[in-house]
């Protein structure tokens, strides 16, 4: 039996209760501590995470708890080289058991079996829905261990609003689905996240080219053509960057994931259990030394532009790209986002939002009476394209 929780102080019973969770201290552990949870010390049903009060809050009781963060801890970046030989000294002393396939957690409240499969880390009992997260994943020093966390900032209620106004205004939309509207279950989850920094040099060689052009032919075929005259360019730069964000999740579409950035990083606070209290949590299936991989295609992306940028001219050829990435650190967030999944005749879709921000995007169909009419009205040169978008 757990134990009694102390009496609560004396209050008006039409005002809310406010408890500060002291640092290092939350919820409860069950089930041979394999489990979290957190009672309520009003009426002992369950708290959750309240996206506007941010707090731990009894949908039952009212009762609220602050979330006690330590003014003094840090969100720090992590040495990235460090944490990869420290994974390794664990696979060669066979320690790397946390990333088991299958664990089971008995629920406090029912005495049913809950079971996480695979990545997931928090959800709720499917018997009486009570929220029970793995106590130690996020934690663990088997793995990397979880740094901050970015609380939900936006509510189910205007992550519909935003659908419904990205609904409306999706191009070439079939009319009924942007009268009816993507209809389905939202889902908030906590996704996991690598964010990496690094100093790069680099050194380029390729060609500028410039435009002139020049007058050709004679009678009716006299006319003027661009030509080009290349010069030689070289160089070196440094660049660092800051925060390039992977998802460390591969179920999920990345392209569509990855438009919902930027998130509000200045938002972040150190993990703890209790902003997961009511949500669906994953941890990481993508290694550390696989989400640098590509998080280092996203810095080439960028350094090719910007050598492009620095050659100059009118055009460019590119010859050479020689980087190096020095400093490099890390840090393990966890992101929140909606997650829906809705169908179209009979066709699934997915859309996301940032949980953070509110920003949209998903898959969605298309009406192809209204592109081919758009082709149409382009190839004939045809006034009124708008128009015909919308019928």
């Amino acid at each position: 039996m757990s134990p009694q929780p102390p009496p609560l102080p004396p209050h008006d019973a039409d005002e809310p209760i406010f408890l500060e969770e002291p640092f290092g201290e939350e919820g409860e552990r069950i089930d041979g501590e394999k489990g979290h949870i957190f009672p309520c010390e009003g009426c002992g049903s369950d708290l959750t995470f309240d996206i506007h009060t941010q707090k731990l809050k009894c949908q039952h009781c009212g009762f609220e708890k602050v979330i006690g963060i330590d003014p003094d801890k840090e969100i720090e970046e992590q040495d990235f080289y460090g944490m990869l030989a420290h994974l390794q000294e664990l696979r060669e002393q066979q320690l790397d058991v946390e990333n088991e396939e299958e664990q089971e957690v008995r629920c406090e409240s029912c005495g049913a079996t809950l079971r996480f499969v695979g990545t997931l880390t928090s959800s709720e009992c499917p018997y009486c829905a009570s929220p029970i997260q793995l106590d130690k994943v996020h934690t663990s020093e088997k793995r990397v261990p979880v740094d901050a966390v970015l609380p939900f900032q936006v509510d189910e209620g205007r992550s519909r609003l935003n659908l419904k106004a990205w609904v409306k205004s999706l191009w070439f939309a079939p009319n009924d689905f942007v009268e009816k509207g993507a209809e389905g279950q939202f889902h908030g989850v906590y996704l996991p996240y690598f964010t990496f920094d690094s100093l790069t040099s680099t050194y380029y060689s390729g060609q500028r080219g410039e435009y002139y052009y020049v007058t050709v032919g004679t009678g009716k075929n006299r006319r003027r053509e661009r030509r080009t005259r290349w010069y030689p360019a070289s160089g070196n730069f440094q660049r660092f960057f800051d925060d390039v964000v992977i998802l460390a999740s591969w179920g999920l579409p990345r392209p569509l994931i990855r438009a919902l950035e930027p998130f509000p990083m200045h938002l972040l606070v150190p993990f703890k259990h209790a902003y997961l209290a009511g949500f669906t949590a994953r941890t990481y299936d993508v290694e550390l030394k696989d989400g640098f991989v590509l998080g280092k295609q996203r810095m080439d992306d960028a350094l090719y532009s910007e050598v492009c940028s620095r050659i100059g001219g009118d055009t460019q050829r590119v010859d050479t790209v020689q980087s190096q990435y020095d400093a490099i650190t890390y840090k393990h967030l966890l992101l929140p986002l909606w997650l829906m999944s809705y169908k179209y005749k009979g066709k699934l879709y997915q859309v996301a939002v940032n949980a953070a921000t509110g920003e949209v995007n998903g898959e969605r169909p298309y009406s192809w009476i209204k592109i081919t009419l758009a082709c149409l009205a382009a190839a004939l040169g045809i006034g009124g394209g708008a128009y015909l978008f919308n019928q």
